[in-house]
């Protein structure tokens, strides 16, 4: 399996991760009926921090890859993406926000804010499908000889 495969084979997953959260989105109709529901609670805290993993997984992949600088940490490895055009600037913001997010989720789990996970829930769930449809556009103009490829 070469780069390109796993990064494909990444995508997918998200895809599918992202769609079960999307039902669980479509699915609750109140922040009351999501707290008070623990097991959707952590099915969601797991499914997001899921979700931004293989986000970071492509990013890496794609650095590697590409030969673009090291990231330092996972808040860098989509500042690399953003300084090499393989997402769009007006993204960045949201994917800076991801790896926050899953930081916290990591090595502050006993400070989880419901409120805050259920509005990603609700209102950013889109955000992964924008960097999967950038990453695969980047993939797509670097097949083609175009864009910003090392």
């Amino acid at each position: 399996m070469d780069a390109d495969e796993i990064i494909l084979e990444r995508l997918a997953f998200l895809r599918n991760e992202v769609a079960y959260l999307k039902r669980e989105r479509d699915r609750v109709r109140s922040f009351k009926e999501y707290v008070d529901n623990t097991r959707l609670c952590k099915a969601v805290e797991r499914g997001l921090q899921v979700a931004v993993e293989a986000c970071l997984d492509v990013g890496r992949r794609l650095i590697a890859l590409e030969g673009f600088r090291y990231p330092e940490g996972n808040r860098d490895v989509f500042q690399v993406l953003g300084e090499e055009e393989a997402v769009p600037q007006e993204l960045l913001p949201a994917l800076l926000d991801m790896a926050r997010f899953r930081n916290l989720i990591v090595h502050d789990y006993a400070k989880i804010d419901h409120a805050k996970v259920y509005g990603i829930l609700k209102k950013r769930t889109g955000d992964f499908d924008e960097y999967a449809r950038a990453i695969v556009a980047y993939l797509e103009r670097r097949e083609q000889g175009l864009g910003r490829v090392s």
